[in-house]
């Protein structure tokens, strides 16, 4: 395999696709634009209007199809749900040039890189799978952000096949976008984002469903405030994305989901018994945990 090109620091920027130019595809290409660390950007998507909408808001330079973008990248980023992953990827096998190399956003990262493997065989090291811990509730082009992965964690969790150039080329592709990149197994990473994101994204869309089909559910939206805002925002992400997410880890999701049950019944229960001393240091114990968070992350 050819040493894969030097994106930041190389005489000659390569060429780079999206597959998948909404906030996070596309905000990934205005990043890498804004950087100068591209040459080209090339958009790959179902929908020919979002593509076009791309066009004329400068995140792509031309829409092509994905084996289009297979021929002509260098670097192919994947912005599609993670039960998209083996598809595309099959989809692209065929036209695939030796060197380009292929990385993903996907929020799972055991099911992506199964999927890679049965898609990509014996190429299985063109392709470097990695997860930026950044997002909305916003979706499509026009939620694209130059600037959403400043100062952000990106996950790389690479792969023995994977060279060193190609480990390299991807941490400074996101390094451009002004993320931190880290690494860890792909494991590891589902079982810790199970907690951090998956869970409280359940959480918040449960919540909302059962607060939608209330009997009263106009009175009590109509009430809500900021703290209903807060916690059901992230309800508001996309269907597809979230139920493909919810499946790929539900053996570490559903382990999760045990231990908050556990807590809410501790919490329930002192609230049962009216103690008073239980509930205060329930509450003062998470009250401190997230202050403390909010302090050391800067997201307040």
């Amino acid at each position: 395999m050819q040493e894969p090109l030097q994106p930041v620091d190389g005489n000659t920027p390569p060429v780079l696709a999206v597959v998948g130019v909404g906030l996070i595809g596309g905000s990934f290409a205005a990043a890498l634009r804004r950087k100068g660390a591209v040459s080209r950007i090339l958009g790959v998507g179902r929908n020919r209007r979002s593509l076009q909408e791309a066009i004329e808001l400068g995140l792509i330079d031309a829409a092509v199809s994905p084996e289009e973008a297979a021929v002509q990248a260098d670097v192919i980023m994947l912005s599609v749900p993670v039960g998209n992953t083996q598809s595309i990827l099959e989809t692209m096998l065929p036209a695939l040039n030796e060197h380009t190399l292929i990385t993903d956003a996907g929020s799972t990262k055991v099911s992506v890189v199964e999927a890679a493997r049965v898609a990509l065989g014996d190429r299985i090291g063109q392709f470097v799978p990695g997860h930026p811990i950044a997002g909305a509730e916003t979706t499509g082009p026009a939620a694209a952000m130059a600037d959403l992965y400043e100062g952000r964690t990106v996950v790389l969790t690479p792969l023995e096949e994977n060279s060193i150039a190609a480990r390299r080329c991807i941490t400074r592709l996101w390094e451009a976008c002004g993320a931190r990149v880290i690494t860890m197994e792909p494991d590891t990473h589902d079982v810790v984002l199970a907690s951090v994101s998956h869970v409280p994204h359940f959480l918040s869309s449960v919540f909302m469903w059962q607060v939608a089909s209330a009997k009263n559910s106009d009175i009590r939206l109509e009430l809500a405030g900021s703290g209903f805002r807060d916690f059901t925002r992230i309800a508001a992400g996309s269907p597809e994305m979230w139920r493909d997410i919810f499946l790929a880890n539900r053996d570490a999701i559903l382990s999760e989901i045990g231990e908050v049950r556990n807590a809410l019944d501790k919490a329930e229960q002192a609230l049962v018994d009216g103690d008073e001393t239980q509930l205060h240091d329930f509450l003062e114990r998470a009250a401190l945990a997230r202050r403390f968070w909010g302090s050391r992350s800067g997201l307040k």
